[in-house]
């Protein structure tokens, strides 16, 4: 009688920072893997009362009860991999959190926006194995312990040996994962299309409708062009990953609505409902990746001397409206914008 094959062995997986994205990862690798998400008690409440239900793309729905959850970073003791979900500002604590509870052999992943979290980590995390990873769709909480992707992609990880583990249990649930070896350029390819966020979180509007109108697409393109010269004077070249290269962004933004749909339609699988993470934190009174996002662009173009004046507005607006968050009709803000730009 044939010998069954063994099954494959379960990861042990721990999410730092269990916030929108965190979860969404947590609960989606629980399929595979043994996952304990470390979050807020409030929110890890909610997941202990309810299980976690996870939605989109499209009709997707799924409800994950087989989840260890927790709230202290003692928690990652013992796992094979701990992904850093947590804001940027958040990363040298959370680096400094894990230190003194990680094995060995735990392999540290940066699932975070920006272009120096994983540097950060290893800095707080010396002789420790620490990957970079990007996360391309937008996930929103709907409820308590609900979470909406209204957008596609592929998730990407340093293509190194101790990727291999983590890559076969996330594909196994189902998500889609490319192993890459130019994760720096995917990091600033990622920054490039993360400057909406911005633009999204002060237009109120859904992230299909905001793209779809012309004046918000030209601010986008505003701020692409001061990254994409800061980016030049560095050396920085950003991967292509979408149909259109980086350095064509800013003028397919240009383009009229109509023709702009039709053109960037693959890129525009978004449904009705999906946000930026930064609408997100205006909404709930939390402090934004604004530093990490438009800041990075004026920093880097300050360095190089060259003018960014269109993400320091935005970052100045979105510190603004951390406090007192109001939408901006999009002639508003493309007046506005270029009137600091002039």
């Amino acid at each position: 009688m044939p010998t069954a094959a063994p099954l494959p062995r379960r990861p042990r997986i721990a999410v730092l920072g269990a916030g929108s994205i965190g979860c969404h990862l947590g609960g989606m690798l629980a399929a595979t893997a043994d996952v304990t998400l470390i979050g807020r008690p409030a929110a890890m409440a909610a997941a202990v009362r309810d299980g976690l239900t996870l939605t989109g793309p499209g009709d997707a729905r799924r409800t994950v009860h087989d989840l260890h959850l927790a709230t202290e970073p003692d928690a990652a003791r013992g796992a094979d991999y701990v992904l850093v979900t947590v804001k940027s500002a958040d990363t040298a604590t959370a680096g400094r959190q894990l230190a003194d509870h990680l094995d060995p052999d735990t392999v540290v992943v940066s699932f975070q926006n920006g272009l120096h979290n994983p540097d950060v980590l290893r800095r707080e995390l010396p002789g420790r194995t620490v990957l970079a990873g990007m996360v391309p769709y937008n996930v929103v909480r709907t409820d308590p312990a609900a979470f909406h992707q209204g957008s596609g992609g592929r998730l990407m990880l340093d293509d190194t040996p101790d990727a291999a583990e983590l890559a076969t249990a996330a594909r196994g649930a189902g998500l889609r994962l490319d192993l890459r070896r130019d994760m720096a350029a995917v990091q600033a390819a990622k920054l490039l299309m993360n400057l909406n966020n911005a633009i999204n979180a002060l237009s109120g509007l859904p992230l299909r409708e905001q793209l779809g109108r012309h004046e918000y697409r030209a601010c986008l393109a505003l701020c692409q062009r001061e990254a994409l010269a800061a980016f030049r004077a560095e050396g920085i070249t950003p991967a292509r990953l979408g149909p259109v290269p980086p350095r064509l962004m800013p003028a397919v933004l240009g383009l009229p609505d109509a023709l702009f749909r039709r053109l960037a339609a693959a890129s525009l699988r978004i449904d009705a409902h999906a946000r930026s993470s930064m609408w997100e934190d205006l909404q709930r009174s939390r402090p934004t990746e604004i530093d990490t996002l438009q800041g990075e662009i004026v920093t880097l173009a300050a360095r190089h001397h060259l003018p960014a004046p269109a993400n320091a507005r935005l970052t100045t607006l979105v510190h603004q409206a951390e406090s007192a968050p109001t939408p901006w009709p999009a002639p508003t803000l493309l007046a506005d914008l270029r009137a600091h730009t002039a």
